[in-house]
């Protein structure tokens, strides 16, 4: 089976669909799976990575839900009267690529998919290694820290901690130092996004033979 890959935040505009772009070109054969989407008025983030990324479109799945606004899954899919099937979401509908897969959740690790279900615990059944994604400025430390340990009690395996952001040498270096995690990469913050500065900015600052 090809690698597979949980894009998780630390919370919300972290980073996780500019680096799961990023992500895409630094790998050979990548694909993307975005299985919740909500929030719709500015197009859906499957559509923004082919965007980012101009690979076709073969290499991106169907999202298994979308809803019309912009709030955690499970008010969201209340709000379109909608009932999500945690069953959709198993292990075993989890799309087979041909190469690499790259998935990208909802916000944070917590946010909820149903009243009954958190967002981390669909992750603990998967067992698919998560590439945490954190910003670098004020209050990344605590969001992050607190992510990592949540993820240790439910032993889901961390494959390392993403960076977006400003250089911050410190709050780097204090997460890593704290959380023993594998710090992969920082991606900075690109005036212009398209293929070639997402390409070039993975090269520059994130190893490819980190995600094999």
């Amino acid at each position: 089976m090809s690698q597979r890959f949980v894009i998780a935040g630390t919370d919300t505009d972290a980073g996780k669909t500019v680096f799961s772009a990023a992500l895409m070109l630094g790998l050979t054969n990548a694909h993307y799976w975005k299985p919740l989407q909500s929030g719709v008025s500015e197009g859906v983030d499957t559509k923004t990575v082919q965007m980012l990324t101009g690979l076709p479109k073969e290499r991106f799945f169907p999202e298994a839900y979308i809803f019309s606004e912009p709030l955690s899954p499970h008010r969201a899919a209340e709000i379109d009267g909608v009932e999500i099937d945690m069953g959709r979401l198993s292990a075993e509908h989890i799309p087979a690529a041909s190469g690499p897969l790259i998935i990208e959740g909802a916000g944070g690790l917590m946010v909820p998919v149903t009243r009954k279900n958190l967002q981390i615990n669909l992750y603990q059944k998967w067992q698919i290694p998560v590439v945490l994604v954190a910003r670098t400025g004020l209050g990344t430390i605590n969001h992050t820290l607190l992510s990592v340990e949540a993820l240790k009690a439910r032993k889901i395996p961390l494959h390392g901690i993403a960076f977006v952001g400003e250089d911050n040498p410190d709050n780097i270096k204090t997460i890593a130092g704290f959380s023993g995690a594998k710090v992969l990469g920082r991606l900075p913050r690109l005036e212009t996004l398209n293929p070639a500065t997402l390409k070039a900015a993975f090269a520059q600052n994130f190893r490819a033979e980190d995600f094999v």
